[in-house]
């Protein structure tokens, strides 16, 4: 299986994520620069954490214009997969390939923590290897991730199954003390409506060794892997 990690200006996860598919999962991956026409026949597209262009006007506001971003659009629309990760998922946002927008956060602070997450669905090629209602403990480092979504639309996206992650507390159990950012319903991770683009704001890239305190980041990498390799055989 073949990765594409994004390089945007501002991007600081980039090789963290680099390492975790290559040299902890073990797969194929390859950098791909914001001005880049040819993703390279990658399989997966990773849109990784940092702040492309200084998250000037808007978190993922400039980045949506990179001549890349045409190419991410053709390769989701084919059904390719796309992961985003925190400002990938705010990138994703901006470009109109997942819903939603992020706001500050409800505390006006800058927020670099550990976070519960619950699994919500399984019918994604990047949950597809987890339990139903699996608790993963995954960082999150952000200043924007407060998911909103007006009313109606947030209903849709419910009703869709849509929501893949939420914050929750270490026994699953949601509260306003376990939603860090403020985010509507705590989401923290959203698919498309065709399941093949998942954005999320916590890091798994840092929590892929044990010596960073989880591995739990690593099961959906595995899980892509694992979803990739069945729809071959």
């Amino acid at each position: 299986m073949k990765f594409g990690v994004v390089v945007f200006p501002g991007s600081n996860c980039d090789h963290d994520t680099y390492h975790v598919i290559r040299h902890v999962v073990g797969e194929e991956a390859v950098f791909l620069w914001h001005q880049d026409t040819d993703l390279r026949q990658v399989d997966v597209v990773v849109l990784p954490g940092g702040f492309s262009y200084g998250d000037y006007l808007r978190s993922g506001a400039i980045a949506k214009f990179s001549p890349i971003m045409e190419r991410v659009k053709s390769h989701a629309a084919r059904g390719g997969l796309v992961l985003g990760i925190c400002n990938g998922f705010q990138i994703l946002q901006e470009a109109g390939l997942l819903p939603g927008a992020m706001l500050r956060n409800a505390n006006l602070k800058f927020l670099c923590q550990r976070v519960f997450l619950r699994t919500e669905r399984l019918n994604t090629p990047f949950t597809s290897g987890l339990t139903e209602g699996e608790i993963l403990e995954i960082p999150i480092a952000h200043n924007d991730g407060n998911f909103f979504l007006p009313p109606d639309q947030l209903s849709s996206l419910e009703e869709g199954g849509q929501v893949v992650f939420r914050y929750v507390d270490a026994r699953g159990g949601r509260s306003p003390e376990a939603n860090p950012n403020g985010s509507l319903n705590a989401i923290a991770g959203v698919v498309n409506s065709e399941r093949n683009v998942l954005g999320m704001m916590p890091h798994p890239e840092r929590a892929a060794e044990a010596v960073l305190g989880s591995c739990d980041g690593l099961k959906l990498i595995r899980s892509l892997v694992g979803s990739l390799r069945q729809s071959r055989s």
